[in-house]
């Protein structure tokens, strides 16, 4: 018996972390008075692919903890790379210092992007990262004589984060709405999702559609245009719209025709979600800017990143200080996070990660096969490890409260998903085995189930 265990198991109860939360904790992304129906979960620890809540009930990590967990939670390698680094510097501010975990760890995203991209800048969260890569081609034009140049152009339907700068160029509704006078304006581009594709068209068809719509835009508005922001392949909070990675190919070429920085955020799409490790791989382009956050860290710590090309850095490379970069962050590079980064990139070369992802992604494909053929459902993609499908809304009886409903249903079959909208979605850590695979897929079909009664 494991009797460190059962007094965690009492010491967690007698806490009541749940009504202390409600009463002290704003939580992210949440209407607080749902949880006056919707039970808050209490988390006392994880293993492997497994949450476990104060009542000992286990929970399958079907969304990787929102798309950040690469290797399993309490993963021993990542562990031990944080326990080493923490007995030598937890943290130095970058700005006059370095240090050799953020030293190796640039050196490293520089060589898996094959040189293109060499020079990394740090910050902690996604939207943070978007904001550098928006604020530093705004500021190269400025440093080449176009401060005309300082529009952005993102695709309908796109997110890109929630602070000022990201928000403007997020067509999600949802989250822009509210802050709608404090945001730039912006132009917005047709989205290349793959389900637009009827009446005969294929996916690529649409991506050209799509591609010649933007440059429509490119052509009336280049001159004041700074930069397009794309998540390559897999619009995530989007309801995981899909294209084709032709559209990325043909925007590469626009945005050098017409002087645009092309910037792709890959903070949800990086680190082997869709099958490579950075998306722009699949379709053999390079942006300007790239942006990494979620699984950069193994799912640890707080980490985000925007790499950026020689050109551009050199731009800011002068002598007076004012010309260089000056964003900056306390805790940019810190060195705990950039070790859990380190140990992440080393499994994914000891373990050949990507190459086994691809057995993986089959896998998932063939565990979902049941959505492909349940006629309530339609749009069945998957790229990679992401795999989702839609409900019809005319099988819908409450389509405000679906989501809800879906995630505490799966709760209740031992698993944790969190649909957006209409959609259902899986991107699981990269370590489930093909039963487990199996077992998450049949425990899905029994939530939707539960749900569709």
């Amino acid at each position: 018996m494991n009797t460190h265990l059962i007094d965690e198991q009492n010491l967690t109860d007698s806490k009541n972390w749940v009504d202390r939360s409600l009463a002290a904790v704003w939580h992210p992304c949440t209407q607080m008075k749902h949880h006056e129906s919707l039970p808050l979960i209490a988390i006392t620890r994880g293993e492997g692919a497994w949450l476990y809540d104060d009542k000992g009930n286990a929970f399958l990590d079907c969304i990787s903890s929102w798309w950040t967990n690469l290797f399993g939670h309490a993963n021993p390698r990542i562990n031990q790379a944080i326990s080493k680094q923490l007995e030598k510097i937890e943290h130095v501010m970058l700005a006059g210092f370095t240090h050799a975990p953020v030293v190796e760890l640039s050196e490293k995203l520089g060589a898996l992007t094959q040189g293109h991209l060499g020079h990394v800048f740090y910050a902690s969260d996604g939207a943070s990262a978007v904001e550098i890569a928006l604020k530093m081609s705004h500021h190269y034009w400025q440093l080449q004589g176009k401060p005309q140049k300082k529009k952005f152009v993102c695709l309908e339907n796109s997110y890109h984060g929630e602070t000022l700068g990201a928000l403007a160029v997020t067509d999600v509704a949802l989250f822009r709405e509210a802050y709608g006078p404090l945001l730039q304006s912006v132009f917005i581009a047709p989205s290349p999702d793959s389900r637009k594709a009827k009446d005969g068209k294929s996916a690529k068809e649409i991506a050209i559609e799509c591609a010649d719509a933007l440059e429509t835009i490119f052509v009336k508005e280049h001159q004041n245009i700074a930069a397009f922001i794309i998540e390559p392949l897999v619009q995530c909070a989007g309801q995981m719209a899909m294209h084709s990675p032709e559209y990325l190919r043909r925007v590469r070429a626009l945005c050098d025709q017409y002087e645009i920085h092309l910037i792709a955020d890959e903070i949800a799409v990086g680190c082997g979600r869709t099958g490579k490790f950075f998306a722009c791989e699949h379709a053999g382009i390079w942006p300007d800017f790239l942006t990494l956050s979620k699984g950069i860290s193994g799912g640890y710590l707080p980490l985000s990143l925007s790499m950026t090309t020689e050109k551009i850095y050199r731009a800011f490379y002068r002598d007076q200080t004012a010309q260089g970069f000056l964003h900056s962050h306390s805790y940019t590079g810190n060195p705990l996070a950039c070790a859990a980064a380190l140990a992440a990139l080393a499994i994914f070369e000891s373990d050949q990660v990507l190459e086994k992802n691809i057995e993986r992604a089959q896998d998932l494909a063939h565990a979902f096969k049941w959505a492909k053929e349940d006629t309530r459902l339609e749009h069945w993609r998957q790229q990679g490890m992401i795999l989702a499908f839609d409900i019809k809304p005319s099988v819908l009886k409450n389509p405000s409260s679906f989501a809800r409903e879906m995630f505490s249903a799966s709760l209740l079959e031992g698993i944790l998903i969190r649909p957006i909208g209409n959609t259902i979605y899986v991107m699981p850590p990269y370590i489930l085995t093909a039963s487990q695979t199996q077992n998450m897929a049949q425990a899905v079909q029994r939530a939707l189930n539960r749900v569709l009664k």
